[in-house]
């Protein structure tokens, strides 16, 4: 069971969130690498990272600006030193097109703690969605692509309830049964621990499983068919296993009965 550890966010991050990724990273004693490859500003989005996390009381933080291929397949002492990695928002399809493959995608598959937001999130996944808001549950609803697989075996959507997204997770998930999808809400996350996550935050994590589905159609117009599949609403403290895909539902940090 690998020991590395994500922190998948959905976007909007609050200081809790970031809070509890600079105590994973070693509070006072973390070394925090940025990596802001998805932003089209990524000089503001380093800064206000930079000032994020030290207010909230990082002992060094750096960024690592890679804006090539040929910037990704250099060397990164920076990573070998980092104690946490963290991907910011923007494109997620210019982290997989910079990064994928590249000398910089395999230190990082090696590193023990990751988070990413919004674009960073999406980009952990094996299929990544990369953009999709037409109405229904169609293949024109979604367009996926490949992401860094460092949580393999699902799709990740953020934004989710803020934006409507469940039909885009919901025909994505129709057109590859075989991953899990995974729809984060804004200043909610999933902290991985070797084959199950928990939900952190002040939203939920819906779970999108086709895996017991009994008919599943995707024409090439018109709507998708998708019977029998599984849907879970997960709030802060619920935990989730993958490799069983199932939860936990009587999991001990859950406040019942509280509005």
């Amino acid at each position: 069971m690998s020991s590395r550890r994500l922190l998948i966010i959905g976007g909007a991050a609050g200081p809790g969130l970031l809070g509890r990724f600079v105590s994973l990273a070693g509070g006072a004693a973390a070394r925090i690498v940025v990596i802001a490859t998805a932003s089209s500003a990524p000089a503001e989005a380093e800064a206000a990272h930079r000032e994020a996390f030290l207010s909230l009381g990082a002992g060094e933080v750096r960024a690592l600006r890679l804006s090539t291929r040929a910037e990704a397949n250099r060397p990164q002492p920076l990573l070998d030193e980092a104690t946490g990695v963290f991907f910011t928002g923007g494109d997620q399809e210019r982290i997989s097109s910079i990064i994928g493959g590249t000398v910089t995608d395999t230190a990082i598959q090696r590193h023990h703690l990751i988070a990413g937001t919004s674009a960073g999130a999406a980009a952990m996944s094996g299929t990544m969605i990369v953009e999709g808001d037409a109405p229904g549950v169609t293949r024109a609803s979604v367009r996926t692509g490949p992401g860094l697989e460092l949580l393999p075996g699902v799709l990740i959507d953020q934004h989710f309830a803020e934006r409507g997204r469940l039909n885009r997770l919901l025909s994505a998930v129709a057109m590859a049964p075989h991953e899990l999808g995974l729809g984060i809400d804004e200043d909610t996350a999933i902290l991985t621990d070797g084959d199950r996550f928990e939900v952190l935050g002040a939203g939920a994590v819906t779970v999108v499983d086709a895996g017991s589905a009994t008919d599943i159609r995707v024409p090439a117009r018109g709507p998708i068919t998708l019977a029998g599949a599984c849907i879970h609403v997960l709030p802060a403290g619920h935990i989730f296993h993958l490799t069983g895909r199932r939860p936990v539902v009587d999991a001990p940090t859950v406040e019942r009965g509280v509005a």
